[in-house]
């Protein structure tokens, strides 16, 4: 038996390892456990690979909300407004920016 020979019958007792691991459910994802990009599970039926799921829209609406309460800061500033409305812009951009930053960090578990 072949270094490569070897190494696909390794690839394939893992790939089963992992079918029986999830409990039977369909793995299209590459078996070799040594890749760095993430595995990919069965998709829902009405799930194109176009779909957008509801973190990517609520992340796009928060960069959204952080970048338009930093610009309306600044322009408050430019226009020297008063103190109560930069720091409530203020408040609107550190909590987005905070929010985004606790939702990536979740996502890492």
């Amino acid at each position: 038996m072949t270094y490569q020979d070897h190494r696909e019958h390794r690839d394939q007792q893992e790939y089963r390892g992992d079918q029986e691991h999830r409990g039977g459910q369909e793995y299209r994802g590459h078996p070799d456990p040594y890749r760095l990009g993430t595995p990919r599970a069965a998709s829902a039926p009405g799930d194109g690979p176009g779909a957008v799921s509801r973190g990517d829209v609520l992340r796009t609406l928060l960069w959204a909300v952080v970048v338009l309460s930093a610009v309306a800061n600044m322009a408050l500033s430019f226009a020297g407004a008063a103190t109560p409305l930069h720091l409530a812009t203020g408040v609107v951009t550190v909590l987005a920016a905070g929010t985004l930053v606790v939702r990536a960090l979740r996502g890492r578990r």
